[in-house]
């Protein structure tokens, strides 16, 4: 009797630690990935040599030291930095993975070296960088860099300050009604992203990113949306409450990616 009882206690026990494993077999670990913006601005004639820097070498390096190259881009206007910055997003496992990433990237002699060389005739960056990371929204789609294109499309940046008290509200007009819209006047999403650290908007805004065959259909998908009945109904819907967005919380920037650039 005892012997029995020893036995269906045992089967009770793996029964239940199987089903834990089942469990968390199942249960998808959460999603640590990091992207990072990165802004450069060059010194007067500069930004050929750094763009030549990234081609032959940084690029490789990055993927060397656990980083993925995403984008790079150059602003279309020259008012806007067409010649001397450039914006790249980098994307990583993990906020401590990038940390360690940078750390090896800059103390590699390859690196050190290829610096050295390529300053030879004068520094290239007019100030350090500014670099912002982010965590994807839970809606943002996953990011396909390559793909086939006539020509390469242009990439419109938009950064958005919420009213106070309306990130929540925003990010659900987002989720439930503007990507459905951005599809049907095929403005392709790449990816929408929330700032991690607090002076560089935590808690306040968003940032994303859209591609277009050029900048005249960007013109005209956006004409198109402001003027879509169903996009007008659920944006009069979704600030009958008050605006979702700031005073001049809507930036918008518009971008080329560089030959080398993997989004395209």
């Amino acid at each position: 009797m005892k012997s029995r009882i020893l036995l269906a206690l045992a089967f009770a026990l793996c029964l239940a630690l199987n089903t834990s494993a089942q469990t968390s077999a199942q249960t998808p670990a959460p999603d640590a990935r990091v992207y990072e913006l990165r802004i450069y601005t060059t010194n007067a004639g500069k930004l050929p040599n750094l763009l030549s820097r990234f081609r032959d070498h940084t690029m490789r390096l990055f993927e060397r030291h656990g980083m993925r190259n995403i984008g790079y881009f150059t602003p279309r206007e020259p008012s806007e930095g067409a010649d001397t910055v450039l914006y790249y997003f980098l994307e990583h496992a993990s906020r401590e993975a990038a940390t360690a990433s940078w750390a090896g990237f800059r103390a590699d002699p390859e690196w050190v070296a290829v610096r050295a060389a390529s300053e030879v005739g004068g520094v290239i960056l007019a100030k350090p960088p500014e670099a912002i990371f982010f965590k994807a929204t839970d809606y943002s789609p996953p990011i396909k860099t390559g793909g086939s294109f006539e020509q390469p499309r242009v990439f419109e940046l938009r950064r958005y300050t919420a009213a106070e008290g309306k990130l929540p509200a925003l990010h659900a007009f987002f989720r439930n009604r503007v990507l459905e819209s951005f599809g049907r006047m095929e403005m392709t999403g790449i990816g929408f992203w929330d700032p991690i650290d607090a002076d560089k908007g935590a808690g306040k805004g968003f940032t994303y990113l859209l591609a277009f065959p050029s900048r005249e259909a960007a013109a005209q998908a956006w004409t198109a949306l402001r003027s879509d009945s169903y996009f007008v109904s659920a944006r009069a819907e979704a600030s009958r409450d008050g605006s979702l967005t700031a005073d001049g919380g809507i930036q918008s920037l518009f971008l080329v990616p560089v030959d080398f650039s993997p989004l395209k």
